[in-house]
């Protein structure tokens, strides 16, 4: 601000982006002298274009990772609308229009076949995997374009089989449905992500308007394409290859820049690993990177969270054996032959108490599968429990699973500790517990 030789009365802001200066002149006006530059034609411009397309109160009223997500996902976005007008030339062509032969009958029956699939498959994937989307939202918002490319791909190849040509737009729209309902869901839990100040009705309209312009410019784009690939296959097939190469690149580095603060089983296992290994705890900014986003091949237990009692025990000695030494809010079963845990939460469980049973369960992993030393605990004693625990035959009751709630309750108080002072989210997470829950007395509580 110039220095008038006079005392600014206030000073006012606008969120982080500009800042103005208030002075009294001395005919009692108030004279409003910004901060910065004056290129307010430049400022302008800028400013509108910010309101319009970015959230208010941007960047404080977002996640960090809000900027890199949106222009990585803004690339993807471009890339798909080229694409997909590739796919609706090569649809229409195959239903009929532009040539005589065909009917208007045999395109409408198509066409309704198409979209009739495309509903079913709406419905059965959303039964089926609606309840997972939540908690592993990287991975299937990779999934769901992958998907949305194999049945680009299907449209674009569906006139070469005429014969073929409804079944494959049929099973393309059944897989487009899918991707609507896996790309929409997973939108909405990176939304709540990138959310800071309950704005997320802000954000997800926002983003809307960024993708609306981004078809737009797709669409004046495809306007100049579409006499070039007209009659040309091989340069149809070359744009496809290289715009569909650009949008998985764009996705995959959308979804790595996305940095999650909420505790998911990917990134429960991750951390937990480093803490038995290196005493720490790793924060949100290291684990993230490190998160698969494609199913691994590693060997791995699979976890049932939140399981009923009937399906894990048949006998009241079964149920009488899991309480023993047990002062937690959760129950272990582990079937060694099946390689499963099943967990059974109790009625009072909260959050912690999740993050301790999910604990439990990968604290079993890597006892069983997972090589080397530990300096977060006693080394001989965790490496005695590991090999009692891999000698047992697997038909026999374990008596070293029970011993590994002891274990549990050593390491999990400096656990918490760390998850919280390396910045996870513990009083929420997203480790997708079943419905169940079951009342047993708790012979001791202990204070985490």
């Amino acid at each position: 601000m110039t220095n008038l030789g006079v005392q600014p009365l206030c000073m006012e802001s606008y969120g982080s982006r500009s800042a103005q200066h208030y002075r009294a002149l001395p005919d009692g006006r108030l004279d409003c002298i910004p901060d910065g530059p004056q290129n307010q034609g430049f400022r302008s411009l800028r400013e509108i274009f910010m309101l319009v397309f970015l959230p208010q109160g941007y960047p404080e009223s977002v996640s960090s990772d809000y900027l890199a997500y949106q222009i990585w996902d803004t690339v993807q976005a471009f890339a798909s609308s080229i694409t997909g007008t590739l796919a609706t030339q090569a649809v229409l062509k195959g239903v009929g229009v532009g040539d005589e032969a065909s009917t208007v009958t045999a395109a409408t029956v198509t066409w309704i076949l198409k979209d009739g699939t495309g509903m079913l498959g709406r419905i059965l994937f959303a039964w089926s995997k609606g309840s997972k989307l939540d908690c592993d939202a990287k991975q299937w918002r990779l999934f769901a374009d992958v998907l949305n490319d194999m049945a680009i791909l299907m449209e674009i190849l569906a006139p070469a089989f005429p014969a073929c040509f409804t079944l494959i737009v049929c099973l393309s729209g059944f897989f487009k449905c899918i991707v609507g309902v896996a790309g929409g869901a997973t939108r909405a839990a990176l939304t709540m992500h990138q959310a800071r100040r309950d704005n997320m009705a802000d954000v997800s309209a926002k983003d809307g308007s960024q993708e609306t312009l981004v078809n737009l410019a797709g669409l004046f784009f495809s306007l100049l394409l579409i006499p070039l690939v007209a009659d040309n296959l091989r340069l149809t097939y070359s744009l496809y290859g290289l715009f569909t190469a650009l949008h998985l690149y764009a996705n995959y580095r959308a979804v790595r820049s996305v940095c999650m603060e909420t505790l998911n089983r990917a990134r429960l296992r991750l951390v937990l690993r480093h803490f038995l290994q290196q005493g720490k705890v790793l924060g949100p900014a290291l684990a993230n990177p490190q998160e698969p986003l494609v199913p691994g091949f590693q060997q791995e237990l699979r976890m049932n969270l939140g399981t009923p009692l009937h399906t894990v025990a048949s006998r009241v000695a079964d149920f009488q054996k899991a309480l023993e030494g047990n002062a937690t809010n959760h129950l272990i079963f582990f079937n060694r032959a099946a390689g499963t845990v099943s967990i059974l939460l109790h009625r009072l469980a909260g959050s912690v108490d999740v993050i301790k049973a999910c604990t439990h369960a990968f604290l079993l992993e890597v006892l069983l599968y997972q090589d080397g030393t530990t300096s977060a605990l006693e080394e001989e004693s965790f490496l005695n429990l590991q090999r009692r625990l891999r000698e047992e035959p697997e038909n026999k009751d374990s008596t070293a699973t029970s011993e590994t709630h002891q274990l549990l309750d050593k390491i999990f108080p400096k656990f918490l500790a760390g998850l919280t002072a390396a910045g996870w989210v513990t009083d929420r997470n997203l480790l997708g517990p079943d419905e169940w829950r079951m009342d047993w007395t708790i012979p001791e509580k202990k204070t985490l």
